[in-house]
C-alpha cells in the first residue's frame, strides 16, 4: 500500500513466520522468523515474477504496494504452486485463486490467476483498512496495515485486541506476509 496512505511496508515491524508455518512448508525449514519468510518468498519469486504485470496494474488501481500483493499470493497459494491442478481451489475448497478469496463470504471473480481475481482480492484487503483505522485510530498506519492483513485472513473478528495474529492461520499471518512483502520489495516488486 502506498507509503503515505497506508504506511511504508519496509517500516512495519515483523517477527516473520511462526515455526508452525515454517515446518508445515517443509523444504528443510525447521524454525520460524523473518529468515523463514524470506526463504518461502524466495522460493516463490519466479512464479510471482510471471504475475508482475497483473500485480502492478492492480497495485496502481488500489494504491497498494505491489510487494504486498505478491506477499499475500505467496502466503496463500505459493504463487499458484499449491493450487495447480485444483482449478484454483485451496483451503478445503473454500479458498479460490492466487490470493485465496474465501468462497463462503465472496463470489469469486475471474479465473483463479487473472487480473480480475487479484483485483477482487486486493479490494477485499484494502476494504479492511478503514475498518481497522476506525477501531484503532491510535495505531500507527503500519500497525493498522497488519490488522487489515489479519482481517483478510480471518475476518474482522480478529480485531478485538492488539495481538491481531493470535487467531490467524499459523498465528503469524500478518507477520509472515509483511516479512515476505519486505523481501519482494527488496527484489523488484
Amino acid at each position: 500500500m502506498s507509503n503515505m496512505e497506508y504506511g511504508n511496508i519496509m517500516n512495519v515491524e515483523t517477527s516473520g513466520a511462526s515455526s508452525k508455518t515454517a515446518i508445515a512448508y517443509g523444504n528443510g525449514l525447521t524454525g520460524g522468523g523473518v529468515q523463514a519468510s524470506e526463504k518461502m518468498a524466495s522460493d516463490d519469486l519466479d512464479r510471482m515474477e510471471s504475475y508482475k504485470t497483473i500485480i502492478g496494474n492492480v497495485a496502481r488501481k488500489h494504491d497498494v504496494d505491489p510487494a504486498l500483493i505478491a506477499a499475500v499470493a505467496s502466503r496463500e497459494s505459493r504463487g499458484g504452486a499449491a493450487i495447480s491442478g485444483t482449478k484454483g481451489l485451496g483451503d478445503n475448497g473454500n479458498g479460490y485463486g492466487l490470493m485465496q478469496v474465501d468462497k463462503r463470504w465472496h463470489q469469486p471473480g475471474g479465473a483463479w490467476d487473472s487480473e480480475a481475481h487479484v483485483d477482487q482480492a486486493t479490494k477485499i484487503l484494502v476494504d479492511f483498512v478503514p475498518v481497522v483505522q476506525k477501531k484503532f485510530p491510535s495505531w500507527s498506519r503500519e500497525k493498522q496495515l497488519k490488522g487489515a492483513l489479519a482481517a483478510y485472513n480471518m475476518g474482522e473478528g480478529v480485531l478485538d485486541n492488539a495481538d491481531v495474529d493470535r487467531i490467524t492461520t499459523g498465528n503469524d499471518y500478518s507477520a509472515d506476509v509483511v516479512a515476505r512483502a519486505q523481501y519482494f520489495k527488496r527484489n523488484g516488486f
